[in-house]
């Protein structure tokens, strides 16, 4: 007896098991579920991206759509009510049920889109799911900047600058169309020269410029959706004229104190101050103050304004002598 019960008990388990199975599984179909080929897309600017929000199981033959955009903390509708709303009204469609397809993207496109389902019929009536969308936008044209002439041994900044590319570009330079590593300490072809290049923000630094970094230089700003150049521009290195500049200083203090001596001269002579009669009327120090004199036009001539010059009686105006 005991054995011909045991294959009726696992027969009974077998079908409690398969009951348990079948109810499990029409639990499952009869709740509305979602799901997406492609959760984070990425596509270039003005190019069209589809949206992927699939409909597995649902008994709901018309459930009810709905696309939500969120961006900068804020919500919108996309698609509801069936039709596109807002600004991809004219730009968007749904395709099949349920995805929805953006023409002509643009970089405010990109955000976090939300599709929502609602299947009235179903056992669980809603489901949702989020995809995040990211637009590429080609770098345009970088502004650089060179230094035209530099002096042998000082420092030089070259720099450049995008500021449409997204994701943000990098940015590599080139000397006379060849390009320049990020230190020149770690290629030998650079071994005369002392630079750092940062990619990030797109400066070139030499400590110390040398003859031989002379040349045509030009960036490069590069991302995933492409990449964009500046024109080339010269820098000059040259050596700097230590005794010219020292030279050309003491010219100009020579001039200075000839341009001097002569404003003095003059004034002593009186040529600054106004004349009541044909002749120059002054006092002579050392001559009692009641006397005065008249200067010839003799007086007046370049021998006179050398001889005073050299007197020892000389009065220089201004000078505490």
């Amino acid at each position: 007896m005991a054995l011909r019960r045991r294959p009726l008990l696992r027969l009974r388990a077998g079908l409690r098991d398969l009951c348990l199975l079948l109810l499990l599984r029409g639990c499952l179909i009869e709740a509305v579920n979602l799901k997406s080929s492609n959760r984070n897309p990425v596509v270039q600017e003005f190019e069209s991206v589809e949206l992927s929000c699939i409909i597995t199981d649902s008994q709901t033959s018309d459930p009810r759509i709905e696309w939500k955009k969120i961006q900068d903390d804020q919500t919108s509708y996309v698609f509801f009510e069936n039709r596109i709303q807002g600004d991809l009204a004219g730009r968007a469609e749904i395709l099949g049920k349920t995805s929805l397809k953006i023409w002509n993207v643009t970089r405010s496109d990109a955000a976090l889109y939300r599709c929502e389902v609602v299947a009235r019929n179903d056992r669980k009536e809603i489901d949702e799911i989020a995809i995040e969308l990211t637009v590429q936008v080609k770098p345009v044209t970088p502004i650089c900047r060179v230094p035209k002439a530099v002096p042998a041994g000082k420092t030089a900044t070259l720099q450049c600058q995008e500021s449409e590319g997204l994701p943000r570009p990098h940015y590599s330079w080139y000397r006379n169309d060849v390009p320049l590593p990020m230190d020149s300490r770690a290629n030998p072809r650079f071994r005369n020269s002392s630079f750092l290049l940062n990619s990030e923000t797109g400066t070139l630094v030499f400590s110390s410029v040398r003859k031989e970094d002379s040349g045509q230089y030009y960036c490069i700003a590069s991302n995933d959706a492409g990449s964009a150049r500046c024109e080339e521009q010269q820098m000059e290195v040259y050596d700097l004229n230590i005794a010219g500049i020292i030279g050309g200083v003491l010219v100009v203090l020579v001039v200075l104190v000839l341009i001097t001596l002569g404003i003095c001269c003059a004034y002593r002579h009186g040529y600054f101050i106004n004349s009541k009669q044909d002749g120059e009327s002054y006092k002579s120090t050392g001559k009692p103050d009641s006397v005065n004199y008249i200067r010839t036009d003799e007086e007046f001539g370049p021998s006179s304004l050398f001889r005073d010059l050299l007197s020892p009686h000389l009065v220089w105006p201004g000078f505490p002598f």
